[in-house]
């Protein structure tokens, strides 16, 4: 059973400015509570409708020991819920610390400079998931992490790689640049990335939707990567140029070492 001034705690959840006092967010839907349970992250408390319940008994016989289990009417999980058509499951889970002061290790990761829109945010590191990235570092002015369009736009992908939030994005990268790590800046005038065939240790950079980056991102970049264009559109949204400029990068390392294995 859950009181409803729990209930009314979980639902606070939905708002940003709890998830930030409470170190907590909502994950709501079966496959999404599927990749939440199966990663790291701890779930304090996990909810169900009543007939979510009775339709899902192979889903909550095989739920690990010790997570909390609640049911509650249709009408009360409504109100921890932030879709249209709910699926009756949700799960409240604790962020985890962040692991600012691990060096970086992977050949290349992908940095988010006031990324605003919610739906790219998750793309974007759907993406990343997709080409086995391992890492993201976000601005802390791009959209929330953990709220609920940025978990869903993931797809789970939120759960497989190590998302970085930080204060000060341009100092982080300079920090990487002193361990040898190149920064590449996602810009309209920079350089054909379908003729750039870099294997460095590298950052690839992408940027606010509408702005572009800073100008101090753009100082401290080593070089200016860019999509050619063909056609007669103005531009492309940023997560659709972040799906190509990850895929070109990764296959030109991928296609570099299949070479030096010849």
């Amino acid at each position: 059973m859950i009181s409803k001034n729990e209930l009314k705690y979980v639902s606070s959840l939905l708002r940003k400015k709890y998830r930030e006092k409470e170190n907590k967010f909502i994950v709501e839907g079966k496959r999404l509570v599927d990749e939440a349970l199966a990663s790291t992250y701890k779930c304090d408390l996990l909810i169900c409708s009543t007939s979510f319940y009775e339709s899902s008994p192979v889903f909550i016989s095989n739920l690990k020991k010790g997570i909390r289990v609640t049911i509650v009417e249709e009408r009360d999980f409504k109100k921890v819920s932030n879709t249209i058509s709910p699926q009756g499951v949700a799960a409240v889970l604790e962020i985890p610390e962040t692991r600012s002061n691990e060096p970086f290790s992977e050949t290349l990761i992908v940095g988010l400079e006031n990324i605003s829109d919610p739906g790219n945010l998750g793309t974007i590191i759907r993406t990343c998931d997709w080409f086995g990235l391992q890492r993201v570092i976000i601005s802390s002015n791009s959209a929330e992490l953990y709220d609920p369009k940025v978990i869903r736009s993931t797809m789970g992908s939120i759960f497989h790689l190590d998302l970085l939030v930080v204060d000060d994005l341009c100092s982080t990268l300079v920090s990487c640049k002193q361990n040898g790590t190149q920064i590449l800046c996602a810009d309209i005038n920079g350089e054909n990335v379908f003729d750039y065939d870099g294997t460095e240790k590298s950052i690839l950079v992408l940027s606010n939707e509408a702005h572009g980056p800073t100008k101090e991102l753009l100082n401290i970049s080593d070089r200016k990567i860019s999509i050619p264009k063909i056609g007669n559109a103005e531009s492309l949204n940023v997560a659709s140029a972040g799906a190509i400029l990850i895929a070109q990068l990764t296959g030109s390392r991928s296609r570099t070492t299949t070479k030096g294995l010849q």
